[in-house]
């Protein structure tokens, strides 16, 4: 098991903090959308969304940094603009998904969030390991 650890640890650490980044992102989607933000009204659903990935990002981004990826460069303002920017795109895929399977089929919002959810994982790996915390770039 230790040996499976230290060959993958990028990505063990990826799926451990990308579970850790889901919950507080549904975490947030849930505690708004039984409050606050009735999911029943579009743009109501969409402002709970826009928070909830917020937190993520912000969480997602100091627990990629230190632990999944070790980031050393000294440019921490570029490297929060690039995990900003491609977080961002996934937003608006999470969004879409949303928008489309809650407001226009009237699937259950809840279940619906976890599948846009994996997706979204997924693709905020690509991203990250190939676009803001690629290896060989900028160490100053």
């Amino acid at each position: 098991m230790k040996d499976f650890f230290i060959k993958h640890k990028e990505i063990v650490l990826y799926v451990f903090f990308g579970a850790l980044t889901t919950l507080v992102n549904y975490a947030v989607y849930f505690a708004l959308t039984v409050s606050f933000f009735k999911p029943d009204v579009p743009l109501l659903l969409q402002a709970a969304n826009l928070l909830s990935w917020l937190s993520a990002v912000v969480f997602a981004y100091f627990t990629n940094r230190k632990y999944v990826f070790e980031s050393k460069t000294s440019s921490k303002q570029r490297e929060f603009f690039l995990f900003f920017l491609s977080r961002l795109s996934t937003l608006i895929i999470d969004a879409a998904i949303m928008g489309v399977f809650v407001s226009l089929l009237s699937f259950n919002d809840k279940i619906i969030k976890i599948f846009s959810q994996i997706a979204v994982i997924i693709l905020n790996y690509v991203f990250s390991k190939l676009f803001v915390f690629k290896k060989g770039g900028e160490k100053t």
